[in-house]
């Protein structure tokens, strides 16, 4: 399978500012050696909770933050460090779904008004090929009786599917969707997610960034569990289930007890709500981070000392 996206060490600090003015400023890591491919046709979950780096890598991706350091190549091309007039041509190849669709919209804008300016801003169309494509396009993600409501006079699944339809109509090669279902029923979530990766175009990928297990699950290929801004787990979701403990609670928190929410300041992260860091492992657990390491066999890797024991060097 070739790679649409390849990321290589991927590192981002951001410069927070001291209590005080005269403070100094702090560095925050909020990402650290992260690797991720994304294939043709493939979608994968960016997941873990809020503050892990998922969004942070997605915007990254994109091009909207720029990585401290490591390498971001789409479609074989490096993508970090260009000039935005470098990206520009091929921007439209490469598409975000936001998070909050209703401030993604226009107040003034109804639901074809947005898609035809889409289409024709950033795709090139004359007015009466975009107005074609993005009735065809409404009508395809179900608003065909929606096409001229305003943002304010629709639900929050059709305030979605009317940034899925801007998105989906410029036939992109790659889709970031930030948490595209945040607010929304459960069964509204299904219908929307159904509606993205059902309408890809054909070997396009998807990073779909959620904390939605349920969600990944159904829909991504395969799945990078995200810590404290590193990768510490990553799964083929259609063959293998989760063995890291953070990764079990994500996808199973009704089996596993509320974590405590602290994270350990050296050693492994998850060390504080760790149920497998007992002696004598647990010293090694608290001196050293564990890298990622294979588990059985395929593609299987986990950052953890007790499920790759070959990996137990670690990292400082």
């Amino acid at each position: 399978m070739s790679h649409l996206v390849e990321i290589k060490g991927l590192e981002k600090t951001f410069q927070r500012p001291g209590t005080f003015p005269w403070s100094p400023k702090q560095a925050v890591r909020a990402v650290r050696g992260v690797d991720i491919t994304v294939g043709e046709g493939e979608v994968i979950a960016l997941v873990g909770q809020s503050g892990s780096g998922k969004t942070t890598v997605a915007r990254m991706v994109l091009g909207l933050e720029e990585p401290t350091a490591g390498e971001i190549h789409l479609e074989g091309r490096r993508w970090d460090g260009l000039s935005e007039s470098e990206r520009g041509p091929h921007r439209i190849r490469y598409q975000y779904v936001p998070q909050d669709a209703m401030s993604a919209l226009d107040p003034q804008q109804n639901a074809i008004e947005h898609v035809v300016e889409t289409l024709r801003v950033l795709g090139g169309r004359d007015k009466a090929s975009a107005f074609e494509q993005a009735r065809e396009m409404l009508d395809r993600l179900g608003l065909g009786g929606r096409a001229h409501a305003l943002p304010r006079q629709m639900s929050g699944g059709e305030q979605r599917r009317v940034t899925l339809a801007r998105v989906l109509a410029l036939e992109p090669r790659l889709i970031v969707a930030d948490e595209p279902t945040s607010g929304l029923e459960p069964d509204r979530r299904a219908a929307v997610l159904q509606d993205l990766v059902g309408n890809l175009p054909e070997k396009a990928g998807c990073i779909l960034v959620t904390h939605d297990m349920g969600a990944a699950r159904r829909w991504a290929h395969r799945a990078y569990v995200m810590l404290e801004g590193k990768v510490i787990e990553e799964l083929d979701l259609r063959e293998a289930d989760p063995v890291h403990p953070y990764s079990q609670m994500l996808f199973d928190p009704w089996s596993f007890p509320v974590p405590s929410g602290d994270i350990a300041k050296a050693g492994c992260p998850f060390l504080p709500d760790c149920g497998l860091a007992v002696e004598p492992l647990r010293k090694l657990c608290e001196a050293k981070r564990p890298g990622l390491g294979v588990v059985g066999a395929g593609e299987h890797r986990v950052a953890c000392h007790h499920h790759a024991p070959a990996n137990r060097s670690g990292e400082t």
